[in-house]
């Protein structure tokens, strides 16, 4: 009798546990608000409207931007030094390849990102100086 009083709990509760596990359909139709899987959750404090990023005294500035998806980003090389600049993670660059079409750029030298479609955070440095932190920073594709 004990295994047909369990069984019985189990079927009755089986199908709502697995719904409370699932946490719903994953479409957000129940929360219009809740992000996307590709939504930013976290913009970087500071991050400011542009689609410009100029590089000058080892330092690209601003450091962190914000862009509509589909935009293109430009960055201007003002600095005496070439720069390379790629999407994170170093040394793979494979987070954002839009950004791959900025690559190396002399002193300067003025080149755009390809399309960023993507509502996502993409990290950029300059490849051979990975470690700098004023190369560094992020573009944020809303």
């Amino acid at each position: 009798m004990r295994s047909r009083i369990t069984g019985g709990i189990f079927a009755a509760l089986g199908p709502a546990l697995m719904l409370a596990a699932c946490g719903g359909s994953g479409n957000n139709t129940s929360n219009p608000a809740a992000p996307s899987p590709t939504t930013p959750t976290t913009t970087p404090a500071g991050a400011v409207n542009t689609t410009t990023i100029t590089i000058q005294n080892n330092v690209a500035t601003p450091k962190d931007i914000i862009v509509p998806r589909g935009s293109q980003v430009t960055f201007i090389n003002s600095d005496s030094r070439p720069h390379d600049m790629e999407s994170n993670p170093h040394p793979e660059h494979t987070d954002c390849p839009a950004i791959a079409q900025v690559g190396f750029l002399n002193p300067g030298q003025t080149r755009q990102t390809g399309n960023l479609t993507t509502a996502r955070i993409c990290g950029y440095h300059d490849h051979n100086l990975a470690d700098v932190a004023g190369l560094q920073g992020s573009i944020t594709v809303q």
